[in-house]
């Protein structure tokens, strides 16, 4: 058979959009309660999607104020989502910085056993002050610190997955999934990620990340077909180009101004305050990625944008959208798949991790209408072949990673 994509869905509370809880027809506290969580998950088995995926933070954000926000723990969610569906895949982010490492063992180990070998764990760093002071820290640890401490954790992690006599997964371990731009967390997807999530805007960085990740994983010993990259992708789709547009402007109309303003400074590190909509921002303000604190990965993501194209604050919001920072395309059912393809084909993508604009119906359209369409290209699976996370992925089960990183006392990592 021939290479075929992968696809999840991020179920973002109301959607990707800062704006989406207030779009019309849309129950913006939906994300409060569990059925919001288990029909999206339905509905994307319906799809045979490789898995559905949540983000997650240990912090009580602030901009809760603005938007609704996620609020229940994965791997709860989750646990009912598996009972509720058969066939797929369950990927968790739990944190490396204020999580235990043998507590996070037994709990992804005993659901992936639970769930007929269908999770997957997405490791995070958890970048940010406010999570810090969530923890009683005075400020967030350093950028190196946490990623030392979270290669020796996965370290810690998988080997007592190994070492599982009894409630084994059918697929041997959850799948790590990881995501990091800066140098850190590209080394250690190279040496432990084996579905890794990116942020690139351009096809053609896009396709130097991929190659990057490859061949540092060929260095480490690993095969490189054995790691599978899924940029984000947000999607805004319509019947026809204009309906599409139409639904684009409408959520950029909706979107919270202080909201936007305050996720983008959150991003950058300092704020907006008194910076005007109508002028860009001023370079003085702007430090290299390498030594910008918080997610490097995103702070490069906005920083290309602000290098290549110059834009006024007003419309790097826009731009934005008060979203993360991934990738949107809008338009038709046809256009989106001649973007994917395009994507998949030049190698920048294994597939994507799709956060739709609205939840659910933008996920409801991405399922009805784009899934076929790529389907009737022979791009995507209309059945699923195997049960596993690692069926769908077409992964096999790699050795345990050792001496991942120059090896110290976990605790002097914190």
């Amino acid at each position: 058979m021939s290479r075929q994509l992968h696809l999840n869905v991020n179920i973002l509370n109301a959607g990707v959009f800062g704006g989406s809880w207030r779009f019309p027809g849309t129950d913006g506290r939906a994300s409060y309660g569990i059925e919001h969580y288990t029909s999206i998950a339905r509905k994307a088995e319906q799809a045979k999607l490789d898995a559905v995926f949540l983000a997650d933070g240990p912090v009580l954000d602030p901009t809760i104020k603005h938007r609704t926000g996620n609020n229940l723990e994965p791997t709860t969610v989750l646990a009912r989502v598996a009972a509720q569906t058969e066939r797929i895949g369950l990927i968790a982010t739990l944190s490396s910085s204020y999580n235990d490492p043998v507590e996070v063992a037994r709990r992804l180990g005993d659901l992936d056993h639970l769930s007929g070998g269908r999770f997957g764990w997405n490791v995070v760093t958890t970048a940010g002050a406010v999570a810090a002071r969530n923890f009683g820290r005075t400020g967030e640890p350093d950028h190196g610190l946490r990623y030392r401490r979270a290669a020796e954790f996965v370290e810690q992690v998988v080997a007592a997955w190994s070492a599982r006599t009894d409630f084994v997964s059918p697929q041997g371990r959850p799948v790590v999934v990881q995501a990091g731009g800066s140098s850190d967390g590209k080394r250690l997807a190279s040496r432990v990620g084996e579905v890794i999530f990116s942020a690139e805007q351009d096809i053609a960085k896009a396709k130097a990340f991929r190659d990057e990740l490859r061949s540092g994983a060929a260095e480490f010993g690993r095969d490189p077909n054995e790691i599978v990259v899924l940029p984000g992708l947000s999607t805004v789709l319509g019947s026809t180009e204009a309906e599409a547009k139409e639904r684009r402007e409408l959520l950029d109309e909706l979107l919270p101004d202080a909201y936007a303003r305050e996720r983008l400074g959150g991003q950058l590190g300092f704020s907006l305050e008194g910076l005007s909509d109508a002028e860009p921002i001023p370079a003085e303000l702007l430090i290299e990625p390498d030594t910008a604190g918080g997610s490097q990965t995103f702070y490069r993501v906005v920083r290309d944008i602000i290098d290549r194209e110059n834009p006024t604050l007003g419309q790097l919001l826009k731009k934005l959208s008060g979203g993360g920072g991934h990738r949107i395309v809008v338009g038709t059912p046809e256009q989106i798949a001649d973007d994917v393809e395009r994507w998949f084909r030049y190698g920048a993508a294994d597939g994507f991790n799709v956060m739709p604009d609205v939840l659910p119906s933008g996920f409801d359209d991405f399922a009805d209408h784009l899934v076929p369409v790529l389907q009737r290209r022979g791009l995507f699976r209309t059945d699923y072949e195997g049960t596993t996370l690692r069926d769908h992925l077409g992964l096999g089960l790699p050795d345990a990673p050792s001496g991942v990183w120059d090896r110290g006392p976990l605790e002097a990592a914190r």
